[in-house]
């Protein structure tokens, strides 16, 4: 009985070295198969591109006009419906005259007795004192004659479109706008554009406009204002756009795409495909080969080209080879086979 327990436990000794010996083989085989990817790389190189900034927005009649007049009253009569075209100096709106007439007739007869005061004080049997206080009166009444004139028939400042009506005839006017009068032979356009182009963004450069609603057709703009400070949430400054529009094409309310070239300059383009996304963010990165070893590198992407794109970090320079195939499953530092 001792003998046979003696020899069981020389049976679990021999096991356990067994064990001990596979495990240590297991494990030197593990630390000798490093993982290798296979990927196929491209060498950048330096391009000349034509650098332009595209910027989406909404045009705007360049002038509007809300026709509300600094008298309130009864709205005798308006001289436009909603679509109307107005040249400048037509009728819009008569509001009731009363008022209008009611001075018209007390200047005429400060005019009357002017003239006679005038006579009186050359013949010397007015004094000046009369007729400077006749005068003061007179002009008085001739400024809130003009100003009556101009509230009570109120006529279009420019030549445009009637874009709204809130009123009709005969309602008393409480001054919200009677009608919008709005220019639509000349647009302009407020852009946002990013703040590292402030310095090349300057008055008087030409641009070009894009509609989906003309898809075959470019329209003309210029840059007219550059505004001088940058919204600090945004990073981006404004720029006021004006917009020809003769042919009445375009109309205030659309959606257009803008698009300012800047010159040329060299760059880096790579490939769109080869640029990753970091899930749950924006975050865009890309893999060099690094003497055969993956480098993760961060970039900002910039122009688009067809399917390349600009992408820009320090590291991405002319001459360093960057993974176009195989990099979604890569990790920074593990080893690459390159092939062909």
């Amino acid at each position: 009985m001792k003998k046979l327990s003696i020899l069981a436990l020389s049976v679990l000794v021999l096991a356990a070295c067994g064990n001990k010996q596979n495990a240590s083989k297991n494990a030197g085989t593990t630390e000798s198969e490093e993982r290798v990817e296979q990927v196929r790389t491209t060498v950048l190189h330096e391009r000349e591109i034509q650098r332009e900034i595209s910027v989406s927005t909404n045009l705007q009649g360049y002038l509007t006009q809300n026709v509300a007049p600094s008298l309130t009253g009864k709205i005798e009569h308006i001289y436009c419906e909603v679509g109307d075209h107005k040249q400048a100096g037509d009728m819009l709106v008569r509001m009731d005259q009363t008022q209008y007439k009611t001075t018209k007739i007390a200047l005429g007869n400060l005019s009357v007795e002017l003239n006679r005061v005038e006579q009186l004080l050359r013949s010397g049997s007015a004094t000046q004192q009369q007729y400077d206080q006749l005068k003061a009166q007179y002009d008085q009444t001739k400024e809130q004659l003009d100003f009556l004139e101009q509230n009570t028939y109120v006529k279009a400042p420019f030549s445009g479109v009637i874009s709204a009506k809130t009123y009709e005839d005969g309602e008393l006017y409480g001054g919200q706008p009677i009608v919008i009068l709005t220019q639509i032979n000349r647009l302009k356009a407020l852009v946002a554009i990013p703040e590292n182009y402030f310095p090349r963004i300057k008055q008087g450069i030409n641009l070009t406009l894009t509609s989906e609603i003309y898809p075959d057709q470019v329209f003309p703009a210029t840059v007219e204002v550059v505004y001088p400070t940058v919204d600090a949430s945004s990073h981006t400054f404004q720029v006021k756009i004006r917009i020809p529009n003769d042919k009445n094409l375009l109309r205030p309310g659309m959606y257009v795409t803008t698009t300012i070239g800047l010159g040329t300059e060299k760059t880096i383009v790579a490939p769109y495909q080869a640029v990753e996304k970091l899930v749950g963010a924006n975050d865009r990165y890309v893999f060099l080969n690094n003497n055969g070893r993956a480098q993760r590198v961060n970039v900002t992407l910039g122009q688009r080209f067809d399917q390349d794109i600009e992408i820009i970090a320090p590291e991405i320079v002319e001459g360093v080879e960057m993974v176009t195939t195989g990099q979604h499953k890569l990790v920074d530092g593990v080893k690459l086979n390159v092939v062909e």
